[in-house]
Parts: C-alpha cells; sequence; structure tokens
C-alpha cells in the first residue's frame, strides 16, 4: 500500500486555533500543527503508522481512493416532486434527466 496514493487535505481549525491535517480514507486520524506543512507531514506520518500496524496484525487496509474504480453510476431517491421537477426543467432544456442532474453535481 502506497500512502502517497491516499487523499490528504489541509484546513483551519477555529476551534483548535490550528491548521489540521486530515485523511479521507482514515476519518478517524488527524493532526493539528502551527503551519499546513506540518499537519500534513503529521497526518501521513500517523497514515503511515496505522497503515503498518494494521498490516502486521493481518487487518485490511482501506483502498485509496484515487485507486477505485468507478461507474459512474449511482442511484438517488428522490421525492416525488423533486423528480417531477428535474423531468420538466430537462423537458424545457431538451436534455435527459442524467444529464441535467450530472451537470447540477458538476457545480
Amino acid at each position: 500500500m502506497n500512502i502517497n496514493h491516499y487523499t490528504y487535505r489541509v484546513t483551519w481549525s477555529q476551534e483548535d486555533n490550528e491548521h489540521v491535517g486530515l485523511c479521507a480514507e482514515f476519518p478517524s486520524l488527524s493532526w493539528l500543527a502551527a503551519t499546513p506543512e506540518k499537519a500534513l507531514s503529521g497526518v501521513r506520518r500517523v497514515v503511515d503508522e496505522v497503515v503498518a500496524d494494521l498490516q502486521a496484525a493481518g487487518e485490511p487496509v482501506p483502498e485509496a481512493l484515487a485507486e477505485k474504480k468507478y461507474s459512474g453510476r449511482f442511484i438517488v431517491r428522490v421525492p416525488s416532486l423533486v423528480h417531477r421537477a428535474l423531468a420538466t426543467e430537462a423537458a424545457e432544456q431538451g436534455v435527459s434527466i442524467n444529464r441535467l442532474v450530472s451537470a447540477k453535481l458538476a457545480v
């Protein structure tokens, strides 16, 4: 497992008054630091340690989001009034509901 393929993010924590490093594949892990660079370095180090521990214990290691295959298809249930409104808007624009919703999600 290459920890460089995981999805990292650094954001500001107003509550902690520090930068916080996060990893999407390990939502329970974080690292607080005074600078964004140190927050990223810290969370990467923690992820590396956790992955090593999981591997040593024979536990499953989360797959990197970047390495997963996505079909481009998912099903969403919406109220019938929303479905009707989307169908109407799509018809008025001369496109399919799928194209309309895809365009709305892409914004």
